[in-house]
């Protein structure tokens, strides 16, 4: 986020602690909107939007973000929600089915937990990609890619979801403000990357 304004003279709080409470809000937000379930990836991708345009200047704020909710929520949001919502039911469903005794569970147990963590890291890191506001089915290809090619921010991806699943299941109000800092933690991830590979590509043209 190098584009964050400076400190004004006579302003009490600085750039990185107002994006602090812009993120907080925009968090309780995105929150709200995910109540419903279909609209989830919708709501944190627009979280990720609106988060990643502060660093181009542009207000974090939960007026922008239920703006650009409203340009953005369309009929294919909603089929993102509804395969999200049904592979973590089946997700939940094979773990439990694992847990139950059956023989053989413990062997499938850890194909299963692969799988879902997978899917999930696939899934998160296309939510944080520019291309799910119009078009998911490329945010879903770039990011297969991006978690193969970068497993270093795939294993942030996981960090970042169990710490906000740990801070929801110590204090559930958290629950209501951990989508800010995990759409804040998706959207440095997806940047870093998006630097790193811009980086390597300007190397390879001036070599």
């Amino acid at each position: 986020m190098s584009g964050v304004r400076t400190r004004e003279p006579g302003e009490v709080f600085g750039p990185r602690t107002t994006l602090f409470a812009d993120m907080l809000s925009v968090g309780l937000a995105t929150a709200v909107t995910c109540l419903p379930l279909l609209t989830a990836p919708a709501a944190l991708s627009t979280a990720c939007a609106v988060l990643r345009g502060a660093g181009e200047g542009r207000p974090a704020t939960a007026g922008r973000y239920f703006a650009l909710l409203r340009q953005r929520l369309r009929a294919g949001d909603l089929v993102a929600g509804a395969v999200a919502l049904a592979g973590v039911l089946l997700g939940a469903a094979d773990l439990a089915l694992a847990g139950a005794g059956l023989p053989g569970a413990s062997l499938f147990a850890v194909p299963a937990a692969s799988i879902c963590a997978g899917a999930t890291v696939v899934g998160l890191r296309a939510i944080a990609r520019p291309e799910s506001l119009t078009d998911w089915r490329s945010a879903v290809r770039a990011a297969a890619r991006d978690s193969v090619r970068d497993a270093g921010g795939s294993a942030l991806v996981l960090l970042a979801v169990i710490t906000a699943a740990l801070c929801a299941w110590m204090l559930l109000p958290l629950a209501f403000l951990a989508p800010g800092p995990l759409a804040l933690a998706l959207t440095g991830i997806d940047v870093r990357h998006a630097a790193a590979r811009t980086g390597r590509e300007d190397v390879r043209e001036t070599a």
